[in-house]
């Protein structure tokens, strides 16, 4: 009986070069994370979209001064545009007393005195009103913008200034009775005295 030949596998060697090595895993380096940058300060100078100017850039500095500029032309432009009609003493104590009525009217009574306790004095456009001390001349700043600018309505002069001076020796005309107020008045328009003979008014 034969035996069966069993067959021999021959065994391959491989060479494997020197200059390479058996695949190896890598392990993936950690990445780097990127921290996004802040704008730079040319990036601040340059217009937001819609052409509108960053309140934080160079232009936007530039266009509040332009504008700044603009408005004060156009203020002097109107003030030359403004009524400078010239008035008569008699017409600006007209409107003086008459601002005094108002200022009683609210029960401003310290106020009305202080108006009413001399004539004021004209140079040009200038009003100069003298009071006795400086305390009256305190209260009287207060109520100061607001006459002026009564004033420059009333005579339509947009020039009138007015100057408050201090003279010790200012006495008081504050007229007290009904007859006083008339007698007041009538200094500064004569005619009150004729209409009161003509219509034959009492006081």
């Amino acid at each position: 009986m034969e035996k069966k030949q069993t067959p021999v596998i021959e065994a391959t060697a491989v060479v494997v070069p020197e200059n390479e090595s058996p695949a190896v895993s890598k392990t993936l380096e950690p990445t780097t994370s990127i921290t996004p940058e802040k704008p730079t300060t040319n990036q601040l100078v340059e217009k937001e979209a819609g052409g509108k100017v960053s309140v934080l850039s160079l232009s936007s500095i530039r266009a509040r001064k332009e504008l700044m500029e603009q408005q004060k032309s156009n203020l002097r432009e109107e003030s030359k545009q403004l009524p400078t009609e010239k008035f008569t003493a008699t017409e600006l104590l007209e409107q003086w007393y008459k601002y005094a009525d108002r200022l009683n009217d609210k029960g401003h009574k310290i106020m009305e005195a202080l108006l009413r306790i001399n004539d004021p004095k004209i140079e040009g456009t200038t009003v100069i009103h003298s009071l006795p001390n400086e305390g009256s001349k305190l209260d009287f700043e207060k109520e100061k913008p607001e006459l002026v600018a009564f004033l420059r309505a009333k005579l339509h002069n947009h020039e009138i200034t007015l100057e408050i001076e201090v003279n010790e020796e200012v006495k008081s005309k504050v007229p007290f009775t009904p007859q006083d107020k008339f007698n007041r008045l009538n200094e500064i328009n004569p005619n009150l005295e004729l209409l009161k003979k003509f219509f034959d008014l009492e006081l």
